[in-house]
């Protein structure tokens, strides 16, 4: 039995289907908006505002953006998506230490703090009904889940948690490190690295994962045809 196809209105397999997906152009068009409201926007503000003020102007436009955005989703959907919300919080505090002290070691010590935020976000989840892995799943690429939740798949969601949390403290650990050693410019450029390869890391573990627990639990994934 294959465990991850493509299933017909109607046919025995979408009775029996375990977990749902989104056909692909809507999973990507979802993945694609709830990215660009959590960083895109933000970042595309951070860059204008340091551009003309430096990089304090910059870290407070980018989070009077996402703030921005959580009261338009606020007031026309009424729905605020979990990764929106921990980019603002997260960006918030951020901000408050680079405008309170203005010190460009604050300015880089805002990445690995950031990361051990993140690190404890994802961490204290991780043990819950709801780990927030299952949360950005759902909100993220449209993941659904029958009425019935399924053991296996939430034990899944906890490991995928803790994982996410061990590749952020792993993050704030290299980072911190790397300002006590490195120059200013290097550390921006290793900053970029390490979030870039910690993100692409963390996504093809949690995917290896996923297809690990859909073969050993014989699930089936359904595309939906809405």
């Amino acid at each position: 039995m294959t465990p991850l196809r493509a299933g017909q209105p109607g046919d025995q397999f979408a009775e029996r289907a375990d977990l749902e997906l989104p056909r692909l152009r809507r999973l990507v068009l979802t993945a694609g908006w709830n990215l660009a409201e959590s960083l895109g926007l933000p970042g595309a503000g951070y860059l204008v505002g340091a551009t003309f003020g430096g990089q304090a102007v910059g870290m407070v436009v980018a989070t009077g953006v996402i703030w921005f955005t959580v009261v338009i989703r606020k007031v026309a959907v009424r729905v605020v998506t979990g990764l929106l919300v921990i980019s603002a919080v997260v960006l918030t505090l951020q901000t408050a230490l680079v405008v309170a002290t203005g010190s460009t070691l604050v300015f880089l010590l805002q990445f690995p703090l950031a990361n051990l935020a993140l690190c404890v976000i994802f961490a204290r989840t991780a043990r819950t009904r709801e780990p927030l892995v299952a949360t950005l799943a759902t909100e993220v690429v449209g993941l659904r889940q029958p009425a019935s939740r399924n053991p296996a798949v939430d034990r899944f969601f906890q490991r995928a948690t803790w994982l996410w949390a061990a590749i952020f403290a792993a993050s704030a650990v290299g980072l911190a490190a790397a300002m006590a050693v490195d120059r200013p410019a290097a550390v921006l450029q290793l900053v970029a690295a390490v979030t870039i390869g910690g993100v692409v890391a963390g996504i093809f573990m949690s995917i290896l994962l996923f297809v690990r627990v859909l073969r050993r639990f014989d699930l089936q994934v359904r595309f939906t045809q809405a």
